[in-house]
């Protein structure tokens, strides 16, 4: 995959595999003596049930969509699901 600027992620939809719309980006997490990134932090549409979905959520209600099921960032950044 080519490198992508964080700033150019900020807000992006973000997509299942599937096609399903999950919600908007809110922010990616990572190791900060690494710089290795973990999760990306996904704010989900209202009309989605999270149950539907096996990814793990933080205290907010986000998604954590760890960053190994990216599989392309373009119009959306669509995930594995």
């Amino acid at each position: 995959m080519a490198d992508v600027l964080a700033e150019n992620l900020s807000g992006k939809a973000v997509m299942g595999s599937d096609g399903t719309e999950l919600g908007m980006l809110y922010n990616i997490t990572m190791n900060m003596k690494t710089g290795t990134l973990h999760d990306l932090l996904v704010s989900p549409h209202e009309e989605i049930r999270p149950e539907q979905f096996t990814f793990d959520r933080d205290e907010q209600g986000r998604f954590q969509v760890p960053v190994s099921r990216v599989q392309a960032v373009k119009d959306y950044i669509v995930v594995q699901r």
